[in-house]
């Protein structure tokens, strides 16, 4: 055995005995061979001489690897051989007077790579060079069936590398493609069709599965070649013949199934496609559907008729003449029958085709008022075929209710998979909503009336389609219980479902009866029935606590729609829920819960419902009382002995802590600030005294930043509920959120200051000024002046952190300038950081790349120019800060680093900043008069090697009162600098 044989066997061994560095060395040494300039003769030998199937695919492998890569440095002679070669080795060639090459005799992947490399001679050769080669193969296929299969896998290597458009490819390609496509048209096509048929007419009872590969590889060029060829007396009889009769392969049925949609599925003008559907009288093949709904010829057809109705559908939307609408609507009714039931019952390759087909068919209702019968007829069967599609698969049961990780990703698939079929429920609901209504009534019904062992998907399925229905109506309808709204809603209400401890089912039941929530609001006399299903063991009380948990949520929902409706159930409702509001805080909650499924939002109900003015004072005490009392003495009592927890214990208390903070803030929400404050002040001071105690959990565990999360987010509620008697406790709470404060921390303390400001301007300047210093003080220790470091490394998480102290700080600033509080910067506690406050802002203003960060730092020395700085010859109110502005801040913010390339004119949010920047000119002017002016154009536009004429016009355009001339003149006098300067001044 030759050297290069052997090394071949040790490269594609599989049984692992022999040892990674000789596979090594033997990939080493094939790679050298492949290097040889005789390489091609090299394979063409091997391939020719060799029986090792590993050799012979190597070589073919080589030779496709040399042609495609190296064609253009190969020589004419050595082209001829390759062709010639390779031809040979494809048609059954002799090597000489005694010997054929038998590869044709090999396995499949051989040919399939053999196929590959005459495809590749194709790409570059044909027709210019190698202009017979289709007509030769024509030739040789009298051959027999193994030069026959071999001319088929030609075929469908020149798809699969060059012609087929489903795979992406080059504008070379695309080029050669249509090239090759053209020459095969005008030159062969006609006589390849032909060999089809006598193949097929001819080895249709001797070989079937010859038979099926002829006609894959003619379902692959339907698309790109005369439809005459295919559509006459001859080809279409027998692709039907093929299809229908019994005794033959179900493959061989599926592929004469495969080239009929091709036919079916052609581009061609819908004048041409309408006469062409006729003629295939396709309800021949209807009653093959009905059959093994898993075999393959099953799945064939029903593609066919899916494809079929496609473009019957097309034709009746692109034709005009009433007759050829007709006639497309008449093709269409014949089919949809069958297309409804394979769309149920057959496993189809794609479903979204199909619901874009019912979209579309749908879509054609809405012109034909009122539908006529068979339409109505349709628009069951097509309810009944996503009825069938949105079921559960009975296996995933367990796995759904336990939700496990195979349960997850079956319930995130069915949400995707499910959202087309709604889309289409929602149109038929708007086109045919008597039908929807009907046909979800007799659902529900029929679920209700089914065992419990089996009805679970059921029951799913149509309280599904009832929700997604709801989004088909508008407001009015639902509230006026338009057509069987007025029946479906209470038999819903009343219904308890056999199967409703499972999972799927009490969520969509309950989402369900939340959608419906408008129709009870306008029928109070259903409010009874809603109250049960959220408080009894269909909801808040289901023993799923993930159901019990959403329910909670719906049921804050249903409060705040209903509201003073509920005033008479107050007593019932809180004495439903005592047990789960009493066992709120004690639950294990040391793992982590999202926001609207922790079950804290009973207590938001509750506080709707006790909050409102309709409830008497007293009793509005007592409730409030009876709830806030024993949730503040936990707290008291956790507090007390915390000192004495053990590390088991404290995780547990700290989180008890956490949700009765997240309660008592729920329950807040319910109350006004108007009631508290002026109408019944004795629930502010309950308020009031709940925020003492919670203000203590700062002192007691300094360090917890859930817990300071949690009460920083309690005192946003009080300030909002409260309002200005909030005052007392803030400097306290302050403080002791300033304490060890990490970044994470100081964002949300710079947060809850932003609001105070917002919400009571320079009521709160008193305390600010007591506090700034300090803030100021611990912010400036941990953020620099600089950008911060970027690159590999960089985006740490501590990074990211103070990115994000630095961002609020500059918010925090921008609300204190625009509240009229600018007065904080300048109290005896706080002048020591005006300088690096001011240098911060200046660094920001030209440098940062957030532009959005660049604007708010504008608008602050905007404002503070506007609030420090008197008419021209006035007395400074800040020394030194107009000098500092106009020797400054003018010259880098609002000259020299516009002329940074990274200023980007083209940018929307940089062209605000821009704005911005002319407008502090304009102020700047307005306030310091020549002072400004005569050192900017002096001082500033010299560095920036401005010419005069420019500077004139300059001074011009800032002493007139147009400012959109002023941003348009100053924009053109920066891209003109920029040409001069190229960007290059630096900030100084």
């Amino acid at each position: 055995m030759a050297d290069l044989e052997k090394a071949i066997l040790i490269v594609f061994d599989q049984s692992g005995t022999v040892h990674s560095e000789l596979k090594q060395k033997a990939t080493e040494y094939c790679d050298k061979i492949k290097d040889e300039q005789a390489i091609c003769s090299i394979c063409i030998e091997k391939i020719c001489f060799s029986n090792l199937y590993q050799v012979q695919f190597w070589c073919l492998q080589t030779l496709h690897e040399v042609v495609k890569v190296r064609y253009s440095s190969i020589s004419p002679d050595e082209r001829y051989l390759i062709r010639k070669s390779v031809f040979s080795i494809a048609c059954f060639g002799a090597i000489d007077d005694n010997n054929v090459v038998r590869v044709l005799e090999g396995p499949a992947f051989i040919k399939n790579k053999l196929a590959q490399v005459l495809v590749t001679l194709i790409y570059f050769e044909y027709p210019l060079i190698w202009s017979s080669v289709f007509v030769d193969f024509l030739s040789q296929l009298s051959k027999g069936a193994l030069v026959i299969d071999m001319f088929c896998r030609v075929l469908n290597a020149l798809d699969d590398e060059l012609i087929n458009v489903d795979y992406p490819r080059t504008p070379e390609e695309l080029s050669v493609a249509t090239r090759v496509k053209d020459a095969m048209r005008q030159q062969c096509v006609a006589q390849i069709v032909r060999a089809w048929y006598d193949i097929v007419s001819m080895y249709r009872n001797s070989d079937e599965e010859l038979c099926t590969s002829v006609l894959d590889a003619m379902r692959r060029f339907i698309a790109w070649i005369d439809i005459g060829l295919i559509v006459n007396d001859a080809f279409i009889p027998l692709l039907f013949d093929l299809v229908l009769v019994d005794g033959l392969s179900e493959q061989l049925r599926g592929a004469a199934a495969g080239c009929l949609t091709a036919v079916v599925s052609k581009r061609m003008e819908p004048q041409s496609k309408l006469p062409l559907l006729q003629s295939l009288q396709i309800h021949r093949v209807f009653a093959l559907v009905a059959k093994d709904s898993d075999s393959e010829l099953v799945s064939k057809v029903a593609a066919l008729l899916t494809g079929y109705a496609v473009e019957a559908l097309e034709c009746f939307k692109s034709l005009n003449s009433e007759d050829a609408k007709g006639v497309s609507m008449e093709l269409l009714n014949e089919v949809l029958p069958s297309v409804f039931y394979v769309m149920q019952n057959c496993e189809l390759e794609s479903t979204f085709s199909i619901v874009q087909f019912l979209l579309g068919y749908v879509a054609t209702m809405k012109n034909l008022s009122p539908l006529r019968e068979t339409q109505l007829l349709h628009v069951g069967q097509i309810l009944e075929v996503i009825r069938t599609e949105i079921r559960y698969d009975p296996m995933y049961r367990d796995n759904l209710d336990t939700l496990d990780k195979i349960g997850k990703e079956e319930e995130d698939r069915m949400v995707e998979f499910r959202k087309d079929l709604f889309v289409l429920l929602r149109n038929i609901g708007r086109v045919a909503p008597d039908v929807c209504q009907i046909f979800i009534r007799n659902s529900l019904a029929a679920s209700v009336a089914s065992s419990s062992d089996w009805n679970v998907e059921e029951v799913e399925a149509a309280l599904s389609l009832f929700y997604a229905f709801g989004e088909s109506m508008n407001g009015e309808a639902m509230k006026s219980g338009s057509g069987l709204l007025g029946e479906l809603v209470p038999m819903l209400l009343s219904t308890r479902f056999p199967c409703h401890s499972n999972r799927l089912v009490a969520l969509v039941y309950l989402e369900t009866v939340t959608r419906y929530m408008k129709f009870v609001q306008e029928n109070t006399q259903y409010i009874h029935m809603v109250l049960a299903v959220f408080l009894d063991e269909r909801g808040i009380h289901h023993p799923n606590v993930n159901v019990s948990r959403r329910a909670s949520y719906l049921f804050m929902k249903a409060v705040r729609l209903l509201k003073l409706k509920l005033v008479p159930f107050i007593e019932n409702i809180l004495q439903s829920l005592q047990d789960r509001v009493a066992g709120f805080t004690s639950m294990d909650y040391t793992k982590d819960l999202s926001a609207s499924e922790d079950g804290s939002h009973i207590f938001e109900a509750i506080g709707v419902l006790i909050g409102m003015e309709d409830v008497a004072p007293a009793k509005q005490s007592d409730y409030l009382s009876s709830l806030l009392t024993p949730l503040c003495q936990q707290v008291e009592a956790l507090l007390i002995n915390a000192k004495v927890l053990t590390p088991e214990e404290a995780p547990q208390k700290i989180a008890n802590i956490q949700q009765i903070i997240v309660a008592i803030n729920s329950l807040s929400k319910g109350f006004s600030e108007r009631l508290v404050t002026t109408s019944r002040p004795a629930i502010g001071l309950m308020f009031k005294q709940t925020l003492d105690v919670l203000l203590q959990v700062l002192v007691v565990f300094p360090n917890i930043e859930p817990l300071r999360s949690k009460v920083t987010s309690f005192i946003h509620r009080m300030v909002e509920t409260l309002g200005a008697s909030v005052f007392p406790y803030l400097p306290k709470a302050l403080e002791q959120l300033l304490v060890d404060s990490q970044p994470k921390e100081l964002v949300g303390l710079l947060v809850l200051l932003n609001q105070l400001i917002c919400k009571f301007n320079t009521l709160f300047s008193d305390i600010l000024d007591e506090v700034f210093p300090a803030i100021a003080g611990r912010i400036l220790n941990i953020i620099t002046i600089d950008a911060f470091p970027s690159g590999p490394g960089s985006n740490t998480e501590e990074n990211r952190e103070l990115q994000e102290v630095q961002r609020t700080l500059y918010t925090f600033l921008h609300v204190i300038t625009t509240h009229d509080l600018s007065s904080v910067f300048l109290s005896p506690k706080s002048r020591s950081y005006l300088q690096p406050i001011m240098q911060l802002l200046l660094f920001t203003s030209c440098k940062h790349k957030d532009i959005l960060v660049r604007k708010a730092c504008v608008q602050i020395f905007i404002r503070l120019i506007k609030d420090w700085c008197a008419m021209p010859n006035g007395e400074e109110k800040v020394p030194g800060f107009q000098s500092f502005i106009i020797e400054t801040f003018a010259t880098n913010c609002c000259l020299y680093s516009l002329l940074d390339n990274s200023f980007e004119f083209r940018d929307a949010n940089t062209l605000v900043l821009f704005g911005e920047i002319v407008l502090a000119q304009k102020v700047m002017y307005e306030k310091f008069g020549n002072d400004f002016l005569v050192h900017f154009v002096s001082k500033g536009f010299p560095a920036a090697h401005c010419p005069q004429d420019l500077a004139e016009k300059y001074c011009q355009q800032l002493q007139g009162s147009d400012i959109k001339a002023l941003k348009s003149f100053y924009q053109s006098l920066i891209e003109n600098l920029r040409l001069q300067q190229n960007g290059n001044l630096p900030v100084r």
